[in-house]
């Protein structure tokens, strides 16, 4: 019996993204589970790791294939999705439910993209009503907006996103179906029926700011550069002690202007991914209420990811880029 599986991962050589040979151990820890990736979906992380010969891909969903002595929770031919946080260290318990996201080892970097081997704890069901091609980006990006949503309002709270695109999109979506007033911030008008279609209740230029009718209770950033503060740290715009998520990272520091910071009592936060109760509910939200991503689709292999990394870099993607295996059928 061979004592490992052939596979392969795509990583950063010289520059540009190459096919990489990877042998998967055959036997599994009492806690893994095989996973065959059907379909993986692009991320902006993906392009900053690129130069530092990173494998690429966080956001897989396929079939399991094998399960370990102890695993419980998935099957052989169950879907199952990996996402951004795969691993908390040693600690273990409730705390560490809320503190994985924290103490995550950095192992996402050592991902396989065709088969991977997970441990069954930090993995995802996927429900049956939502389709593989749906889920994937929804293990990143999905996670990432959702969470910040949840953690961060309160019931009748006016949620802001600014920025229409691959987060931005679906934070619309996740915010107007768990009922709050949906405010969208864009730097492009024509954006605007697209952002009512996915449920915002009011949509406003970056330089109408002003036109404003009622203040806003939490501010997700989800764009590709950062607003300018002095106009939204303003009691007309973000209610005084309304929190900011900046969700995106565009190179540059965060300058915010002190006095009105100070003073409005404005909260600053951080916001990465989420921890895996909050995972399991996005899904299980996304499934139930429609909340679905605006892909592109390509071929699982070097040209495909390459096509779309060049779609990504050009700022053309609609708005994730999901690779699909020969091996996932129609």
């Amino acid at each position: 019996m061979s004592s490992s599986i052939p596979s392969y991962v795509f990583r950063g050589v010289e520059g540009s993204v190459k096919k990489v040979p990877l042998e998967l151990p055959a036997e599994l820890g009492p806690k893994e589970v095989l996973i065959r990736i059907t379909h993986a979906s692009l991320c902006g992380t993906d392009l900053h790791v690129i130069p530092h010969g990173a494998a690429l891909g966080h956001e897989g969903v396929g079939i399991v294939e094998k399960i370990g002595s102890t695993v419980t929770q998935f099957k052989i031919g169950d879907r199952a999705g990996a996402g951004y946080d795969r691993t908390s260290g040693a600690m273990s318990g409730m705390f560490m439910e809320k503190l994985d996201l924290v103490l995550a080892h950095l192992e996402i970097t050592v991902r396989a993209l065709i088969m991977y081997i997970g441990v069954e704890s930090f993995l995802h069901k996927i429900p049956d009503s939502l389709s593989s091609e749906d889920a994937a980006p929804l293990q990143c990006a999905g996670a990432t907006v959702y969470s910040a949503i949840v953690s961060s309002t309160r019931p009748g709270d006016r949620v802001a996103i600014l920025g229409i695109g691959g987060l931005g999109h679906l934070a619309i979506q996740f915010s107007a179906k768990l009922g709050f007033d949906t405010i969208v911030f864009s730097s492009t008008a024509d954006k605007k029926d697209e952002a009512i279609s996915l449920g915002a209740n009011e949509f406003y230029l970056l330089n109408e700011t002003e036109k404003l009718t009622k203040p806003i209770n939490v501010l997700l950033v989800a764009g590709t550069r950062y607003p300018d503060w002095a106009k939204f740290l303003n009691k007309n715009v973000l209610a005084r002690t309304a929190t900011i998520v900046p969700l995106a990272a565009p190179y540059g520091n965060i300058e915010l202007p002190a006095w009105p910071l100070f003073f409005g009592g404005y909260n600053l936060k951080s916001s990465l991914v989420a921890h895996r109760g909050i995972h399991d509910d996005m899904l299980d939200f996304a499934a139930r209420h429609q909340v679905k991503p605006t892909i592109e689709k390509f071929d699982l292999s070097e040209e495909g990811l390459a096509k779309a990394l060049e779609r990504m870099q050009l700022g053309k993607l609609r708005y994730r880029g999901v690779l699909v295996a020969s091996s996932a059928g129609p």
